[in-house]
């Protein structure tokens, strides 16, 4: 955070990007150099920590604590690498400032209980790579096995034989996004329908803003700009659902002039007014607390927000 020049300039702005992941921040501070770091607001819990106490005497290791104290909010934990003090004291206040929220929720949560049977959906289209399965997919059938559900697994094209051929009704089926359609009018009653998609969006994000802002689509016009953000940066193939299927369908929707723009990684705008949609991934590469980062500035600035599964269940008249 003490960077200089320019390339020091955007390391410490990535610093502060790296911020938005954390789920504790530990501020530390130099006893000897007395600086104390200006971090942005929202930010995870702050734990301060002044190191080097034994290069700053009793009276100014006090008037230095007392100061950041009144910037952190927080009497900061005093250490000494050197001679081993205080780290005791430090690894008992990190245990004790973790968040009750920092573990993302289950995937599942709410579905399935112990012992439903589970229906899975899964395309193996070009965008899956080439013996593994796509990663929502993978966490979603190990997280079924640990919660010791049964799992039963087809592609689009098998799911009717496949519901034919089970001797009782699965309580839930989760399919890929781009298949939601053509499930919904197989889905037997008492099964309960959702896709790897929106599962990460509950998980992951805010799913009742998503949900909500999903109805901006229907605002949209030839003249408005849409933001889709990709959390990974992969290369795109040729019915990407983030690059082709979704700006189809919008387009399809409000006309072919409609505004789309795309930004992948930790691309990410400081600025969204000039959008009238953000339509993000599943985020299955980001953390938690870095999605509702991104979900918070969103509404900040009063921009909608949803997620790719919803915005296609939303298009389909099928959410």
């Amino acid at each position: 955070m003490d960077d200089s020049g320019e390339p020091g300039q955007k390391r410490i702005q990535s610093s502060l990007d790296a911020l938005k992941t954390a789920d504790i921040v530990l501020m530390v501070t130099d006893a000897s150099v007395r600086e104390i770091p200006t971090l942005p607001q929202g930010s995870a819990p702050v734990l301060p920590v002044i190191n080097k106490a034994d290069l700053c005497g009793r009276d100014g290791l006090e008037a230095f604590a007392a100061e950041v104290e009144k910037v952190s909010g927080r009497k900061p934990i005093v250490t000494c690498a050197t001679q081993r003090k205080g780290i005791p004291e430090l690894i008992q206040a990190v245990r004790e400032t973790i968040p009750e929220d920092w573990d993302t929720p289950l995937l599942t949560a709410g579905l399935v209980e112990e012992g439903d049977l589970a229906v899975l959906v899964m395309p193996q289209d070009r965008q899956a790579p080439k013996g593994r399965l796509i990663l929502p997919q993978q966490q979603t059938i190990r997280e079924l096995l640990d919660r010791k559900c049964r799992i039963v697994c087809c592609g689009p094209e098998n799911f009717e034989a496949t519901l034919a051929s089970l001797k009782e009704t699965p309580k839930a089926i989760i399919a890929d996004s781009q298949a939601m359609a053509g499930i919904q009018a197989l889905k037997p009653e008492g099964s309960v329908l959702t896709s790897f998609s929106i599962l990460l969006a509950a998980a992951k994000g805010d799913i009742v803003y998503f949900k909500e802002s999903a109805k901006a689509i229907d605002s949209l016009t030839s003249d408005s700009r849409v933001l889709i953000a990709e959390a990974c940066t992969h290369v795109p193939v040729s019915e990407d659902i983030g690059r082709v299927q979704i700006p189809r369908l919008l387009r399809d929707r409000v006309g072919q002039e409609l505004k789309i723009e795309i930004v992948s990684g930790r691309d990410f705008p400081d600025n969204l007014s000039a959008y009238s949609l953000v339509i993000h991934c599943g985020a299955c590469m980001f953390n938690r607390r870095y999605v509702l980062s991104r979900v918070r500035q969103a509404k900040a600035q009063k921009i909608p927000m949803t997620n790719y599964g919803v915005a296609i269940a939303f298009l389909k008249n099928i959410l």
